[in-house]
């Protein structure tokens, strides 16, 4: 690899033009405009990172070699406070040639500014309150124990759910938030292990993000890249895939 040399920082991530490159929606929608007081953030020749300090997690954007380059730079300069990291696929294997990593998982950051078609179910979704966490979190508990998202945690604007004939939980989901910029996420959708492939999730999934283009303009979601079926569905729904994001945790020093 090229020099690790930490780049200076600097006030705008949006110098290089990156967020409107293919494969940049994840600085479009994730770092915005919206900069927290004293965040910090580097650039590099095709690449932009930024530290999200209560997480100690750096996420970068831009070409692999160049943001790897940008990780490496700031966990050597800040050891105490970087932990993990989020790049574009490949990163992480330039970072393991100087540094341990672990916990290594792909994703795909994908979004959509357009209204899917009306999926058949939609009509039996309904939205919950407060007075339905308990409930929810029995729910995923079941059927979705390793859920990002639960209820009660900040950034959740909206919980929604689908009932079965006896008035019992049969799927569920949530618009969340981009933790930077406060772009509408989707999060946490699951359903009923006896009832899938039954459409539910999908219904579930066309209305949140009706209900997210409608307010906000577009919809966010993160995917695993090995999920298909996620895959499949968000393909139909019109949700875009360019960026291809690699995630990992630094490993003890």
């Amino acid at each position: 690899m090229q020099s690790t040399t930490f780049p200076p920082r600097t006030a705008d991530l949006f110098t290089q033009g990156l967020e409107d490159r293919p494969g940049s929606a994840l600085l479009r929608f994730g770092a915005a405009r919206r900069r927290p007081a004293g965040r910090l953030s580097w650039s590099g020749p095709g690449a932009v990172a930024w530290l999200d300090g209560s997480r100690g997690h750096v996420w970068s954007v831009g070409k692999p070699v160049a943001a790897a380059g940008l990780v490496l730079g700031a966990a050597q300069r800040l050891p105490d406070d970087v932990k993990e990291f989020t790049g574009p696929r490949g990163t992480d294997t330039l970072v393991a040639r100087h540094l341990p990593i672990a916990d290594v998982v792909e994703w795909v950051f994908r979004w959509t500014p357009d209204e899917p078609p009306v999926h058949p179910g939609e009509e039996r979704v309904v939205e919950l309150g407060e007075r339905h966490h308990e409930e929810l979190l029995t729910f995923l508990r079941e059927h979705s124990p390793g859920h990002s998202t639960g209820p009660g945690s900040s950034g959740i604007s909206l919980w929604a759910g689908i009932r079965g004939e006896d008035g019992r939980l049969v799927a569920c989901g949530a618009l969340s938030s981009l933790r930077d910029s406060g772009a509408p996420l989707m999060a946490s959708v699951a359903t009923d292990a006896r009832q899938r492939g039954q459409g539910l999730g999908a219904a579930l999934t066309s209305w949140l993000t009706r209900y997210a283009v409608r307010r906000h303009g577009f919809c966010t979601l993160w995917q695993l890249a090995d999920n298909a079926p996620a895959e499949r569905l968000y393909t139909r729904l019109g949700y875009r895939d360019e960026d291809l994001c690699v995630a990992a945790r630094i490993a003890a020093r």
